[in-house]
């Protein structure tokens, strides 16, 4: 497994080793060995989501607090941008965002850490989305920077239309008027 890091050193792009043949493929998807070697921090998975999504579906910003999420995300059918935006105040690369396509073609995994905000647009006509969780789902900690926030201009290759997203993600908050996590908020 390739693990390279990104213009923000702490976000990693994952690329497996794929081996095929006229049978089809195999290829490790996760290694708890490589990747906390890697990231040099232990590691510890505790809940798996998957999504499927149609194509301009615009899911994100999201974050908790204080049960900050690290995320290793895929996309296991279909194709995605994948994006994480550094929200801890007083980090060198606050409100910079870090962008993967992820697809189930090149099987690339994007890890975004415990601190950053997440989301993703559908670019195929659907998409399956997988990701682990280095912490519990807790829906009344539930944060939402807008995707479309000026201050922190993510580019989505929107071709002219306008994303489809849901009402709490069309009410998410611009990054200055958000809570953003603080020195305190990441035990990790």
């Amino acid at each position: 497994m390739k693990i390279t890091p990104t213009s923000i050193p702490d976000v990693r792009v994952l690329e497996p080793q794929v081996f095929g043949d006229a049978r089809g493929f195999f290829f490790e998807s996760y290694n708890q060995q490589k990747l906390e070697a890697a990231l040099g921090r232990s590691m510890g998975f505790v809940q798996d989501n998957h999504s499927r999504s149609g194509r301009g579906v615009l899911r994100g910003l999201h974050y908790q607090l204080p049960f900050a999420q690290g995320k290793l995300v895929r996309a296991v059918h279909g194709e995605i941008l994948d994006v994480a935006v550094d929200i801890r105040r007083g980090s060198p690369t606050f409100g910079r965002w870090e962008s993967s396509l992820l697809s189930a073609e090149n099987k690339r995994q994007l890890w975004v850490p415990e601190g950053f905000a997440h989301g993703f647009l559908v670019l195929s006509d659907a998409a399956e989305v997988l990701y682990k969780t280095t912490e519990y789902y807790h829906p009344e900690h539930e944060q939402c920077i807008r995707w479309d926030d000026p201050a922190i201009g993510i580019t989505w290759p929107l071709q002219g239309a306008m994303p489809l997203v849901s009402a709490k993600d069309a009410a998410g908050k611009p990054l200055a008027a958000a809570r953003v996590f603080e020195q305190g908020d990441l035990s990790r």
